[in-house]
């Protein structure tokens, strides 16, 4: 039960990692489904949408070919509005508000009409705002991911300077590193970071880590102020007998590696275990199953009613073929030669609710083995806590600790995204960095 790359052909991988939610083939098509729309007064899909996007409006201008403003409507409230028309849960936000679901038939198709507008204006470089006059402010942004974009975006209209300092050599982020490659591909997020940075006032320095190449007081005295979207990134350990052995990687390593380079080049058992149930679980028990792996199979302490993934998600990895085992957590790996041969996991049951309101579970002395020579951890992820700590920031358990603004405890430094909300959506983000970009603009000036 080798470890090893290559298992499929080129024609293999094209058709697994290809598109999973494909576009529009027509015009035709795009207006059938945006004249079903009723156009809501006080519409429920832009109430369930964290950066409020005026949903019945962008859709109207599509039935009225007025597809330029319709991009304009999406992209003045999400200006990542084309990445999240691929990766957002809608199902559980706009689409999953819709009115049509009450009346037990299938909601609008808002991200694909959203997909629609967007890729088109960045397909046309479409350029949809003006930058008004330079004021001569400075801010810079850590993280070139949803929140900073976002933020810089919004500053960078108002005139104002943004450099953005990002670790990788990339930016887009979560967008970029972190998300299933047959939802979004690095060339669409390359692509979006561009369109983003093509309004003029943004410049992003790569391979600059804050307590790295640069320190949060460094970054105080050179600019007027400063937005921290640095996000999440450490993987959840299991604390475990055995979790050092070969075989035994992180969700978000694994993922990376997918997004960084090419796919025959990552490495995938033949019999894989994926510990958790959040959408990061489920993008890399898929991606496992699509990257050659025969057996898959998904470990969850709770039962599907806990489970952080949406139905939908749950679902596709289902129609991968990958296993799903409920009330189960893992207590020891066993290996051999160095390398995981068995995942022991201990039969839980359910007992009083934790802090966040899912009943905790407990085990019942009960084990049963999984014979595997993958086990990939997906147990969620932690805050970057001696980061913080170091750039004496406020901090709860490593997580930046905000006012409604975004400000921090020290003036002039804000945050929003994943570094203060240990890890939403990518929408979640975006709006983050839009209000983050309005209390700076409040402090300016």
């Amino acid at each position: 039960m080798p470890i090893k790359n290559n298992r499929l052909t080129a024609e293999q991988y094209e058709q697994n990692f290809s598109d999973i939610h494909p576009p529009f083939d027509s015009r035709e098509s795009a207006l059938v489904e945006a004249n079903r729309c009723l156009f809501c007064y006080d519409a429920p899909c832009t109430k369930s949408c964290p950066t409020s996007i005026n949903i019945p409006k962008f859709i109207k201008q599509i039935t009225t070919d007025n597809v330029k403003g319709s991009a304009h409507t999406i992209f003045v409230s999400n200006i990542m509005g084309a990445g999240c028309s691929r990766v957002c849960p809608v199902e559980k936000l706009c689409e999953g508000a819709c009115v049509f679901n009450l009346l037990e038939e299938p909601p609008i198709p808002i991200a694909r009409l959203q997909r629609y507008s967007t890729e088109m204006a960045m397909e046309k470089k479409w350029q949809l705002f003006e930058r008004k006059p330079a004021t001569g402010k400075k801010v810079a942004i850590v993280g070139a991911g949803p929140a900073g974009l976002s933020c810089a975006h919004v500053l960078s209209r108002e005139g104002i300077d943004v450099t953005v300092y990002e670790k990788e050599s990339r930016g887009g982020g979560l967008m970029t590193y972190g998300i299933a490659a047959y939802k979004v591909t690095p060339r669409f997020c390359e692509d979006e970071v561009n369109y983003i940075t093509s309004l003029g006032g943004i410049h992003i320095k790569y391979n600059q880590e804050l307590g790295k190449d640069l320190t949060l007081a460094e970054l105080k005295n050179n600019y007027d102020a400063v937005f921290l979207g640095f996000g999440v990134g450490l993987a959840r350990q299991l604390d475990i007998p055995g979790e050092e052995l070969g075989g035994v990687v992180d969700a978000i390593k694994f993922i990376y590696d997918i997004r960084a380079g090419a796919y025959q080049q990552v490495p995938v058992g033949d019999r894989v275990a994926v510990i958790g149930m959040g959408m990061t679980a489920i993008d890399a028990a898929t991606q496992a199953k699509r990257l050659g792996a025969k057996d898959v199979t998904l470990v969850y302490r709770r039962t599907q009613e806990e489970m952080p993934c949406t139905e939908a998600e749950l679902d596709l990895a289902k129609l991968d073929g990958c296993r799903v085992i409920w009330l189960a957590a893992p207590a020891m790996l066993k290996g051999e030669h160095g390398k995981v041969t068995q995942l022991v996991c201990s039969l839980m049951q359910l007992g009083e609710p934790d802090t966040s309101g899912r009943r905790y579970p407990v085990a019942t002395g009960e084990q049963f083995i999984l014979e595997v020579d993958m086990v990939i951890k997906a147990a969620g992820q932690i805050p970057f806590s001696e980061l913080v700590t170091a750039s004496q920031l406020e901090n709860t358990y490593g997580k930046v600790v905000v006012q409604t603004n975004g400000a921090t405890n020290i003036a002039g430094v804000f945050a929003g995204g994943d570094c203060v909300n240990g890890g939403k959506e990518v929408v979640d983000a975006v709006q983050a960095g839009k209000i983050g970009a309005g209390a700076i603009l409040e402090y300016l000036f």
